[in-house]
């Protein structure tokens, strides 16, 4: 008897982490389609790359790229927006509670841009094709 308790439940924490996966992916679209319809040229060259939202649904981690210098200004900038974002989020995802988002820099955008650099200082040439 215990044995089937415990077997439902994986299959529960699948189906949960499958549904925040889908919500996920979903938030991360609508974000980026309203994004591009923010009319600022200060988010010229900002993309959202990820959202994570936590399991109560209060909280949304939404992680962008930018080829701005000044990532704390982007994220300014960006926050300016999070009224807009989560009307429309409200509008287009079918979710009991919008959660509260907070804006940050994709850190592994950073560090693959960091290892191009560090590969365009050695001078690493590709090997000629025979």
């Amino acid at each position: 008897m215990g044995h089937l308790v415990m077997a439902r439940r994986r299959t529960n924490r699948t189906r949960e982490y499958q549904r925040s996966a889908r919500l996920n992916e979903l938030l991360r679209e609508i974000i980026a389609e309203e994004l591009e319809r923010v009319d600022d040229d200060r988010l010229g060259w900002v993309s959202v790359v990820s959202v994570e939202v936590d399991n109560e649904l209060t909280k949304a981690r939404v992680y962008l790229s930018s080829l701005e210098e000044n990532e704390d200004e982007v994220i300014e900038v960006v926050s300016e927006y999070r009224g807009q974002f989560k009307k429309t989020i409200g509008r287009s995802a079918r979710i009991r509670r919008v959660p509260d988002l907070l804006f940050l820099i994709d850190p592994s955008i950073r560090s693959g841009n960091r290892i191009d650099q560090i590969l365009s200082e050695l001078d690493i040439t590709e090997p000629e094709g025979e």
